[in-house]
């Protein structure tokens, strides 16, 4: 079995009716080896937690598992050593989405901003993220967010800035959808329970919704992915065969039609256990131990 674009379409069309797992495998490898737009990345290790500090090494290493199948890398944060990931990428030829983290802290808040502020002017970023699912979990006020938003782009003026956040929330927020040069739009069909057969129709419906909110501004996918293993949301079912099918038609789908998406993620990383139930450490392509999966 050879990865066609067409063909793999076809397959979805049908829901993978008739593919063995090995077939899926198979499948799965050829168009990962085809390489992607790019990659959410996990920095951290088996018991470190977003706290700990990363260290060059362990940052290296993993680049380096996942440099040869991406053009882009996307970070979430520009300290305790995150700052290094758009450095030593870089280094390695890949473009960079690098975000400062922002939550209730305002002293973290406003140090992730000036290091990203730094970073880009050093010339280490190609798009700039002020925040991540800020609004999703209510931890600023849009008033908030504007400010570290305009604050941004007061000072980066070569390259996009832009605000990473469910697709739904460039609609109901205007005012954060106009601050924003490029909209950064987080589609998940699991996290709404949405079965795995019509989980492509799904996505295209969040794009679409996010495309419009837009207008005309460019809409780039900052976070997709389907978990591995863990408990169902409602009919949306963790397995090994489903995060295949849903990776190859993702993938797919954005040579199709030049989507830029951001494949979540690079890693499993099991301190996300706490933080999202079960599913949280599977959804990875690599698992924990930097093992390729399947």
């Amino acid at each position: 079995m050879s990865y066609n674009a067409e063909a793999v379409m076809s397959l979805a069309g049908r829901n993978y009716q008739g593919v063995t797992t090995e077939q899926l495998k198979t499948l799965f490898h050829q168009v990962l080896q085809s390489g992607m737009h790019g990659l959410c990345f996990s920095p951290y290790e088996e018991g470190q937690n977003p706290g700990d500090m990363l260290s060059e090494k362990q940052i290296r290493r993993r680049m380096e598992i996942i440099r040869p199948y991406i053009k882009w890398i996307r970070s979430f944060s520009c300290t305790e050593g995150n700052e290094l990931i758009p450095k030593i990428a870089k280094e390695y030829g890949i473009k960079t989405m690098v975000g400062a983290w922002l939550g209730k802290d305002n002293k973290v808040n406003q140090q992730e901003v000036k290091n990203l502020i730094e970073l880009a002017k050093e010339g280490y970023v190609d798009i700039a993220a002020v925040g991540n699912e800020v609004l999703y979990r209510k931890d600023l006020t849009e008033d908030e967010l504007l400010r570290f938003i305009d604050k941004a782009k007061k000072e980066i003026n070569h390259i996009p800035v832009g605000y990473v956040d469910a697709y739904y929330e460039f609609d109901i927020k205007p005012r954060i959808t106009d601050a924003c040069d490029v909209i950064l739009a987080n589609c998940y069909p699991y996290w709404e329970g949405c079965h795995c057969d019509y989980s492509l129709l799904y996505i295209k419906d969040m794009f679409a919704r996010a495309t419009r909110a837009a207008k005309g501004k460019k809409v780039i996918i900052s976070e997709t992915g389907w978990p591995s293993q863990g408990t169902n949301l409602h009919a949306a079912m963790p397995s090994y065969e489903n995060f295949m099918k849903y990776f190859i038609n993702i993938q797919t789908w954005s040579k199709q039609e030049n989507i830029e998406i951001h494949y979540f993620s690079s890693f499993d990383e099991s301190w996300k256990v706490g933080a999202e139930g079960d599913v949280g450490a599977y959804w990875g392509i690599w698992d924990k131990d930097e093992t390729i999966k399947f």
